[in-house]
């Protein structure tokens, strides 16, 4: 039986972390836009509190930051945001800070507790169900959604776990961040191992959720993976055990509590992730987009059948950085080039990336090697590096982590974050660009998602310097040993351990644990999310597979697949349901940023924005055929 028109229009958002709340956000926005000609409940389903969710927040431990600067974290969108919503726009974490949030001391370069920012996302979403529209109503079920199916004409029912009759909705919103999952082969295979022979094995999990106690002290943990997630569990595994730091003519040194287990990483870099940039730009921003222009380009290719990316994107994309770079270094520090910029970005502009004549113009304008940008160098510092032991690789790793240390804490190297800025701006335009769907199925795979992204998070999404000082500090003291590049690990049964080593040294290591230093995969075949295996399973949900009938290439993504236009939720067979929608890093349209930095035009907001809209349209079109039913009349 359909619900009264004079009922409430329904909206289920499951997920109310940063991501739902934004969706929020923008629902009211433009609920607030329509005349209240009929009343609106939005229906919140999350068993983590509104605003921080899962894992954002705040009963975690105190010792837990964002890798972000509090200036560049806002929730709310600005007048740089091209979206057909109207703009609200309020506090990023500095202001609210410095405001409502009643803490001075966080500044907008300072790098806020992850409580902190639990605080403020929870702030933000008291604020906006404050300041809703009249005719909205918003609840919060601290509890999980568990099943999603059709109802009665084009309504939909979200059942929840503590709850016998379900919520009723005209729509249903699935915006439930990280997922959890089921261990793939290897993993299982090495949990096996483990329990055969009395070891310790931690898959992929959220460092904030798992209890540590397990590792004993002293004992030798291999951790596979180097970036945030292994920053998580080398502060908890040590600082978290009681160890502290101390400052000693500049530098941190480590003082054990005691019980502390010895930690040996490695990765396929070898090295941990760049570490936050702790300077402004000394001159004026680059023009950007200059090279790489995500609307120009669709233009260029549009007669093209296929777009190669290394031949045809990353040459402009990598032209595009060292724009970015050079801007900064030539209007910020004239007195370390041979030349001014006009001369040198004229001849720049109508160089190749990287061709003779581009070498050669950088050589002459730019003396000094340091001041180069190199940006294969830059990814993989470990290259073809081999050394004698492992006491020689950690010398030499600590000397590259104290080099990226004090050069991004020197405004010297400002040139730096210009190419940071150019970075993120090419990161931005990849995402436009409709001629990515002219890149190879296997390209795809293989270099924007795997090569591609995996260098802007190197490059982008590294930790605060202060951090990296701490991790220079726990290898000084022996706590934290690299493992170098092309790290491996292997399941000797014979001696009943793992073991451990890289491509930089012939020496390996024994250890009784293993850790899975990154966060789980998102994959509808292995999550344990409920819903989301209600409707994979019988096919109303599909995965996002990439695929070439040319080389038989075939790649099942595990990600939610929904429409890149509209966020609606397509079936096995491609069709779109018109009353369900997803967005998030479970689905094909991914946005890696978990937050937005100002000022930015950025993605999420305009993301959100076209989900609310089109979310909408049922009560849009409703008020239409009202007003023509009223002129009519």
């Amino acid at each position: 039986m359909n619900k009264s028109k004079t009922d409430p229009f329904v909206i289920v958002i499951v997920g109310a972390g940063p991501r739902g709340t934004g969706v929020m956000e923008r629902l009211l926005a433009n609920i607030g836009e329509l005349p209240p000609f009929r009343e609106v409940r939005i229906e919140m389903v999350d068993p983590y509190p509104a605003g921080g969710g899962r894992v954002w927040r705040e009963d975690q431990s105190p010792l837990m930051w964002m890798n972000a600067m509090a200036e560049n974290v806002t929730m709310f969108p600005d007048d740089t945001v091209r979206c057909a919503g109207p703009i609200r726009p309020g506090p990023s974490l500095s202001e609210w800070a410095a405001g409502d949030g009643g803490q001075p001391d966080l500044t907008g370069m300072s790098f806020a507790t992850r409580q902190v920012q639990s605080r403020y996302l929870g702030w933000v979403f008291e604020k906006l169900v404050a300041e809703r529209p009249g005719n909205v109503s918003v609840s919060v079920h601290a509890t999980v959604a568990v099943r999603l199916e059709d109802g009665p004409g084009s309504r939909q029912r979200v059942w929840l776990a503590d709850r016998a009759e379900p919520l009723e909705a005209d729509t249903v919103i699935l915006a439930l961040g990280h997922l959890d999952a089921r261990p793939c082969k290897e993993h299982q295979r090495m949990a096996d191992f483990a329990a055969r022979h009395d070891l310790l094995y931690l898959p992929r999990a959220y460092s904030a959720d798992v209890d540590l106690s397990m590792f004993r002290p002293g004992e030798n943990i291999v951790l596979r993976g180097f970036g945030a997630a292994f920053v998580d569990l080398m502060v908890l595994l040590t600082e978290g055990r009681g160890g502290r730091y101390v400052e000693e003519d500049g530098r941190l040194r480590y003082l054990p509590s005691g019980d502390e287990p010895r930690l040996y990483v490695g990765s396929r870099r070898g090295v941990p992730y760049r570490s936050k940039i702790g300077y402004r730009l000394g001159g004026a921003p680059a023009p950007l987009p200059t090279f790489f222009d995500a609307a120009t380009l669709d233009r260029r290719f549009a007669g093209r059948e296929r777009v190669d990316f290394f031949v045809d994107l990353w040459p402009l994309m990598a032209k595009e950085i060292g724009w970015g770079y050079y801007h900064e270094l030539f209007t910020a520090h004239p007195d370390r080039v041979t030349m001014g910029w006009e001369e040198f970005s004229a001849s720049y502009t109508c160089l190749d990336w990287d061709g003779d004549h581009m070498r050669a113009l950088v050589e002459a304008a730019v003396p000094d090697l340091a001041d180069r940008l190199d940006l294969a160098g830059l990814d993989r510092p470990l290259d073809g590096r081999c050394f004698a032991g492992l006491a020689e690789l950690q010398d030499h790793v600590r000397g590259h982590i104290a080099g990226d240390v004090d050069r991004r804490g020197d405004p010297a190297f400002s040139a730096d974050q210009g190419a940071y800025l150019a970075l993120v701006s090419v990161y931005g335009q990849l995402h436009q660009l409709r001629a990515t769907a002219k890149i190879s199925a296997r390209s795809q795979v293989e270099d924007v998602q795997g090569w591609w992204q995996g260098f802007f998070e190197y490059i982008g999404s590294g930790p605060p310097g202060h951090r990296t000082c701490q991790l220079l500090a726990l290898s000084e003291a022996g706590i934290v040993t690299f493992l170098g590049a092309d790290m491996w690990v292997g399941a000797d049964e014979d001696e009943g351990v793992f073991r451990a080593g890289g491509a930089c040294v012939p020496e390996t290591v024994e250890a009784t644990a293993l850790v899975e230093a990154r966060l789980p995969d998102a994959n509808l075949r292995t999550c344990d999310d409920p819903l989301l295996r209600g409707l994979y399973e019988p096919g109303e949900a599909a995965e996002h597979v990439l695929a070439d009938e040319a080389d038989g290439f075939h790649h099942s993504s595990g990600l939610l697949h929904v429409s890149t236009t509209d966020f609606r939720i397509l079936d096995r067979n491609g069709s779109p349901h018109p009353r369900r929608f997803a967005i998030g890093p479970f689905t094909n349209v991914r946005q890696f940023a978990t937050f937005a930095p100002p000022r930015t035009n950025a993605l999420p907001f305009r993301q959100n924005d076209t989900l609310a809209r089109t979310a909408l349209e049922p009560l849009a079109a409703e008020l239409r055929g009202l007003l023509r039913f009223e002129r009519a009349a």
